[in-house]
């Protein structure tokens, strides 16, 4: 058996497609309609179909769950925060953060709220410690990365 896609149910196919494709830079390579797939393989379906599909009535589909999310990694984060915020009218989960292992983080919300995050590639905070005179094993320590990931990352 082979993983194929994660789905996403949408209430506004054409306001999605465009929220992913400004927002996070994919673009759709199939396109059916009631079920688009883009770039990474993420997948959209229209509620109604999803309704039809899985038997449930309309208003059967509860959105904003918070259980769930999407994942991106972004080498120029703070060219992605800039992008966010020239594009405006994003909700976000909370603000830009920093994790303890030194990756900064964003989540923010689709048109549908389904959760997406974006991150700093490893590969990207490794480099940052390095640049900022870290040693590799401080680095290794800090980002909980094996120290041949972060050798790895030296220019």
């Amino acid at each position: 058996m082979k993983f194929a896609s994660p789905l996403l149910v949408v209430c506004d196919m054409e306001r999605s497609r465009a929220f992913y494709r400004e927002v996070l830079g994919l673009r759709v390579i199939s396109d059916f309609g009631a079920n688009i797939t883009f770039t990474g393989g993420v997948s959209l379906q229209t509620k109604e179909s999803w309704e039809d599909f899985i038997h449930k009535p309309a208003g059967g589909i509860a959105f904003g769950g918070n259980d769930a999310e999407l994942y991106f990694e972004e080498d120029d984060f703070d060219a992605f925060l800039g992008r966010l915020e020239f594009l405006g009218g994003v909700e976000y989960v909370h603000p830009p953060q920093e994790h303890d292992w030194g990756q900064r983080v964003v989540r923010f919300y689709d048109p549908d709220r389904h959760i997406i995050e974006v991150g700093e590639s490893m590969r990207v905070v490794c480099r940052r410690f390095l640049d900022e005179g870290m040693t590799p094993q401080q680095v290794a320590k800090r980002t909980q990365m094996p120290e041949r990931f972060v050798k790895g990352c030296i220019k």
